[in-house]
């Protein structure tokens, strides 16, 4: 019986730790914030260092000047490519012209 009520609290202390690190390692994770714009103009001024891509929400790829489908369809938006990146969208390859 002893060594049962030790083994347990062995076990809740292990959970808790495992809980603990996980969240602080959670913590540390920092999202890049997505900003859509809805001409490529006010994208361009945002990022001025950076390249503006269409970015299809529906499909979740985007598109770069050149690309067919660059700025075409209503479920996108204007964005900084390296916003677009750094939220794990990725490159269509279709489409280049």
């Amino acid at each position: 019986m002893l060594h049962s009520g030790f083994g347990q609290r062995v076990g809740r202390i292990a959970l808790a730790s495992a809980m603990i690190f996980a969240a602080g390692t959670a913590a540390e994770v920092r999202a890049t914030p997505l900003t859509p714009f809805r001409y490529e103009e006010q994208a361009q001024r945002h990022c001025p260092g950076d390249k503006v891509v269409w970015l299809d929400f529906r499909k979740g790829v985007y598109y770069r000047r050149g690309q067919k489908l660059y700025g075409q369809g209503f479920d996108g938006s204007f964005v900084c490519l390296g916003e677009a990146r750094d939220s794990l969208y990725r490159g269509s390859p279709l489409g280049l012209r």
